[in-house]
């Protein structure tokens, strides 16, 4: 084997090291193992991965391939960022002693054996079997770990753990059904472990606790970086600046042709016309049965792909398909709204994604004749669904299995301008634009909240909306900002700032991606302007976009300068 080859399968034992990362990826070991939660394990990943990020910067000089090279550079971010997320500190000690995270690590290994796994029932079950076994043991040695965590994070896991006994219940009803042999282990098991979650719940509540979790200015710049987003603080404040107020023009745009549009009163307000837009566009729910609504976005998912090959604009290749079902119920407390599963990296065969969608009476704003067909864009094709099973698809392991939130966020943001304006929605666009606008608004305000979370600088919440944030909760401004910019309910605002407070660097992604993408495309269309059509140019830009596998766009820039010299 090559240096580089060696290298690759250093980089797979690094991933592979994390039993929940094995089931993502669609590994076959690990699969009857919880995550180690300990301090000690930690430490070890992330010297494993300095180790690893030191072997891939010397073997980069002696390369000469662009994609080894270009593999190479990924696996020393993709190293180096590891490092830096588990040596990552504030308040004196570590992120990991800080932050109750039991509840998401036991259930999503096992959520995902559940539904995004496509062996036999028995052997799932199995699995899941010996993760519940381990259940007690690993909570004794997560509460070892934690000293001082974040009290916002401690609700969290509580209000994370409470939701697990009823999970767990549909595992146990779903392993009668399928007349699983060990049913009284597991019976067994799930009692233990949902009395070894309740006592690690109370003991958890018992620790002291802080309400302080920025990690500064410094960490925050070194994180970004880490993520490959090559843009410092202030630039990424100013995109959310730009953004805003070119979209609140754009809405208010938008809300004066619409208001003529129905003869409706010009005073009527921006969020009385999207609600008159859903009542409009509504899709009919009769007694509580939504498979006409499933029905319907099956129908859309089918009908863009029909618009998309008749313009041949896209690659779409063989071997991957996308399914679309409503959440079953014992799932619904975890995806509120819906959630799509993309295809295992590294299982071969048919590379499925799938798509959940949480349906209710009190949700149907959320399903419309104007919404679905850009969720659908969004989620499917040529949104998430198409980009993921093409990138697992590529020959390099790499970059199938690289994370890049603002390479995978910016591409779905940048689709749902895109698609409208080559006349998906026909006669319903500027409707469909309205209201696609007012839901990426969020977009704004996920940048100014994740940059101030991360700094504890309340500078970063000003993006033009005229409010005083003079609370000393964090949270308490953080969600004025987010109630601002989406019209969200305090409990909706309250939810997604959760995330935002943990998953640092992400909630900034899509806006930063949506900003780094488009503008990629208008270079590269000024690139090649002279030697290809319009049309070509996008079928090309999108092809190279998507065949190249995932990566920081960043770094997918100079596979872009790299595919020009080519056909030179």
């Amino acid at each position: 084997m090559t240096d580089y080859e060696n290298l690759c399968d250093a980089y797979l034992t690094l991933l592979s090291s994390d039993p929940n990362s094995c089931v993502e990826l669609g590994l076959t070991e690990k699969l009857d193992q919880l995550p180690d939660p300990s301090l000690g394990m930690v430490q070890r990943v992330a010297a494993m991965a300095g180790e690893l990020r030191d072997k891939a910067n010397a073997l980069l000089p002696r390369l000469t391939d662009f994609y080894e090279r270009l593999d190479t550079q990924l696996i020393a971010l993709s190293a180096a960022a590891l490092e830096l997320r588990n040596n990552l500190s504030f308040n004196g000690k570590l992120q990991a002693q800080q932050l109750p995270d039991a509840g998401e690590e036991i259930s999503s290994g096992i959520f995902l054996l559940v539904t995004n796994d496509p062996r036999p029932a028995a052997e799932r079950l199995q699995n899941i079997l010996a993760r519940l076994l381990q259940v007690p043991v690993y909570l004794e040695q997560a509460l070892q770990r934690l000293d001082t965590p974040v009290a916002r994070w401690v609700d969290i896991e509580v209000e994370t753990i409470q939701g697990l006994p009823e999970f767990f219940a549909s595992i146990l009803e779903w392993a009668t059904t399928e007349k699983f042999t060990d049913l009284d282990s597991l019976r067994t098991a799930i009692d233990k472990a949902n009395s070894a979650l309740a006592d690690y719940s109370e003991a958890l509540r018992q620790l002291p606790a802080t309400t302080a979790f920025s990690i500064g200015p410094e960490k925050a710049r070194s994180l970004i970086a880490a993520n490959g987003i090559e843009l410092s603080l202030e630039e990424i404040h100013g995109i959310a600046c730009d953004f805003v107020q070119r979209t609140r023009g754009e809405i208010e745009t938008l809300r004066t042709k619409l208001l003529a549009k129905y003869g409706l009163d010009p005073g009527l307000g921006t969020s009385e016309l999207q609600k008159f837009l859903n009542a409009r566009y509504c899709v009919k729910v009769e007694n509580n049965d939504f498979s006409g609504v499933i029905q319907r976005y099956k129908d859309e998912a089918a009908k863009i792909e029909t618009f998309l090959t008749g313009r041949d604009l896209f690659p779409i290749p063989q071997g991957q398909a996308m399914n679309i079902m409503q959440t079953p119920d014992f799932m619904a407390p975890m995806i509120p709204a819906g959630a799509m599963m993309p295809p295992a990296a590294l299982r071969e065969g048919t590379r499925t994604s799938l798509v959940y969608l949480t349906l209710s009476p009190e949700l149907m704003d959320e399903h419309t004749e104007l919404g679905i067909p850009l969720m659908m864009v969004h989620e499917g094709i040529p949104g998430h669904h198409l980009q993921l099973s093409t990138a697992a698809m590529q020959e390099s392991i790499v970059r199938r299995t690289f994370s890049a939130n603002e390479h995978a966020e910016g591409w779905t943001t940048m689709l749902e301008d895109y698609m409208l304006d080559i006349g998906l929605m026909g006669e319903l666009t500027d409707e469909a634009r309205f209201v696609t606008k007012l839901d990426i608004s969020r977009i704004g305000a996920r940048v100014a909240i994740d940059l101030y979370f991360m700094t504890g600088e309340v500078r970063f919440l000003d993006i033009g909306y005229g409010l005083d944030f003079t609370d000393s909760d964090p949270f308490a401004n953080a969600s004025a900002l987010l109630i601002a910019a989406t019209g969200f309910t305090a409990g909706r605002a309250q939810a997604e700032l959760n995330w935002y407070s943990q998953e640092r660097g992400y909630p900034l992604s899509y806006l930063v991606g949506n900003h780094l993408v488009w503008q990629l495309k208008k270079d590269y269309q000024a690139a090649v302007a002279d030697s290809m059509p319009a049309q070509e140019v996008d079928r090309n830009f999108h092809r190279i976009y998507l065949e190249s596998g995932n990566m920081p766009v960043a770094m997918l820039r100079s596979v872009f300068e790299h595919e020009i010299q080519r056909a030179l």
